[in-house]
């Protein structure tokens, strides 16, 4: 921001079961003075921790939260009472999808609202806690600007053949097409990139975002060309506990001769498939890698994982006409060197050369000096993305 006076600006990150918040003071650079997580919602253990910019502790409780609305009350109410000196100036939301309507970042207001709603059928693990955290907002601080910042709008530029499905056109202009998600994570990591290495933030580019959702983006000039994700979330990469693409053969299976309903189709879909399905162990990378040496199915899992990894960065490499950096982010992708390793193995003849020296020390670059192909480890962070696009919009007065 242009302007010298310290903005305050609240984000707030909803998952399926977590609550994410981070308090950021900007003016010409970003400084997180608080972070807040509300973990397990609406399941028996959850837990309220808020640290400062030290990493001192300031709240570590356990406490039950039915949903995310109470979740945040308490986050809200604990900043009211115990910092009352950290005025806000505006809140962030991540919001997992905006349909065919929203491109960027846009103030919160009533017909967004409304439009959201009609996106839940959607994104229903999503959506319906993003929309109950801009409620709980507008209660506490009704005067507040509060923008939604989309994790779709990145991809809302990729090329129209890349956004299609093979269905009914009717179906298309309706908005059944491949959105792609993880945006904001691809947003940040690219503007780290650009300060790294301002060429290659230029070139073709693979972006793999691997965590307990996964997905990768093929990038080149900055733009979006394709992603792994579409629809919903639920597509591209095997994930935590999502299959990623099915053979849509299978769920007509499982709903006409398996007899599964569609609220038992959509459990498995989203809560009970992907690392967790197939290994029946857990849906977390570094449990099964403990574990796969003695587990059988876990050591599939994984597997699996890594080989669907790498035939889609194949398959993106082949849109972008070749590749030049291969960047790494996320949970998975920053922190577990053997999958890196693996998902990078077997493939040469792209450039990909990984140096497994520097990939076990987690370097930001990972790749021999002779690979072609840069192959990098950028942390993303997707809560400061947020910050700086609510700091733009309200410096334009958005």
């Amino acid at each position: 921001m242009s302007s010298q006076t310290i903005q305050r600006i609240l984000t707030i990150n909803t998952g399926s079961s977590s609550l994410k918040v981070a308090l950021y003071e900007v003016d010409r650079k970003e400084m997180r003075v608080l972070l807040g997580e509300v973990t397990r919602i609406g399941i028996p253990g959850s837990r309220l921790c808020i640290i400062d910019a030290r990493g001192v502790t300031l709240v570590d409780q356990g406490e039950e939260f039915s949903d995310h609305g109470d979740a945040l009350e308490a986050v809200l109410a604990w900043l009211r009472r115990k910092r009352p000196d950290l005025s806000l100036n505006a809140v962030g939301h991540r919001v997992v999808h905006g349909g065919i309507h929203y491109s960027e970042p846009h103030r919160v207001t009533p017909e967004l609202i409304a439009i959201l709603q009609k996106l839940v059928p959607i994104a229903p693990g999503h959506l319906p806690q993003a929309i109950q955290a801009i409620q709980v907002t507008s209660r506490a601080y009704p005067d507040l600007a509060q923008v939604a910042c989309f994790d779709t709008a990145f991809h809302r530029r990729m090329p129209r053949i890349a956004q299609i499905y093979p269905l009914p056109w009717q179906l298309t202009d309706d908005g059944v097409i491949r959105y792609g998600f993880h945006g904001l994570s691809y947003e940040y990591v690219l503007q780290k990139l650009r300060g790294a290495a301002p060429e290659e933030a230029e070139g073709r580019v693979i972006i793999a975002h691997l965590g307990n959702g996964a997905s990768m983006a093929a990038v080149r000039g900055g733009i979006s060309i394709d992603t792994t994700m579409g629809f919903t979330p639920a597509g591209g990469l095997m994930m935590g506990t999502r299959p990623g693409d099915l053979d849509p053969g299978v769920l007509l299976y499982l709903l006409i001769e398996r007899g599964m309903t569609s609220d038992t189709l959509n459990e498995l879909i989203n809560r009970q498939a992907g690392l967790l399905g197939a290994s029946g162990i857990s849906e977390d990378m570094h449990d099964l890698l403990e574990k796969e040496s003695s587990d059988g199915h876990a050591a599939e899992a994984v597997a699996l994982f890594c080989y669907q990894a790498r035939k889609y960065l194949g398959a993106l490499a082949a849109a972008l006409g070749g590749l030049d950096t291969f960047v790494f982010t996320g949970g998975i992708g920053e922190h577990a060197a053997a999958i890196r390793l693996r998902i990078c193995e077997g493939l040469e003849f792209l450039g990909i050369r990984l140096d497994p020296d520097r990939n076990k020390a987690h370097t930001p670059v990972i790749s021999r000096d002779d690979s072609s192909v840069t192959v990098r480890v950028i942390h993303t962070d997707e809560d400061l993305m947020i910050a700086r696009h609510t700091g733009d919009l309200l410096e334009k007065g958005g």
